[in-house]
């Protein structure tokens, strides 16, 4: 079974997801932030018929040529673990190898953008710098290395990360859904 997870029921519309044949796969909601995903990809993680997860939802950009698209992500950045001095930003400290900071996938896929997850919604350039910007899939994704799940992340870049980015992404949070379920078709 195909798990997709995606932190709010907002960002996929009942009736995009049931407009498709989703027998192969398993819709699980995990709330907003890096402890809910964590949470809710851990318990998708060890379900015994997990063969994959996907995670789909909204992010801020920081590039308007990327707004109103869908994105597959290649490099996830955890944006808001800053230990400085003991490790550089984003990467957690005394934590050595693959899982301590950046989780690439742009060796699986090519035309991948990078988005960095931290618990707080941008609206300004972060100090650490990516394409896109969310709250969960790096969460999502350590949880997947670790288990050895396989792994794939799309993002609708729903709003540009500034002052405007609340209301826009209140606009445009299910924009992206009927996009994403094509994906899934293919």
């Amino acid at each position: 079974m195909k798990y997709v997870l995606i932190a709010l029921e907002s960002e996929m519309p009942e009736e995009v997801w049931n407009s498709f044949d989703n027998s192969d796969y398993t819709l699980v909601f995990t709330g907003v932030g890096k402890v809910n995903a964590a949470y809710a990809a851990t318990r998708t993680a060890l379900q015994p018929d997990c063969e994959a997860i996907i995670n789909y939802g909204t992010a801020g950009t920081l590039s308007s040529g990327l707004v109103g698209k869908l994105h597959r992500v290649g490099t996830i950045y955890q944006r808001d673990m800053d230990a400085r001095p003991q490790a550089p930003l984003g990467t957690v400290p005394f934590e050595e190898g693959a899982y301590s900071g950046t989780l690439n996938y742009t060796s699986k896929w090519t035309d991948t953008v990078s988005l960095s997850t931290g618990d707080n919604f941008v609206m300004s350039p972060p100090e650490l710098m990516s394409d896109l910007v969310d709250m969960e899939a790096y969460a999502i994704a350590k949880v997947c290395a670790v288990e050895d799940v396989s792994f794939t992340c799309w993002k609708y870049a729903s709003d540009f990360a500034d002052e405007n980015a609340n209301d826009d992404w209140q606009s445009n949070v299910s924009n992206g859904a009927t996009e994403f379920v094509r994906c899934l078709q293919n």
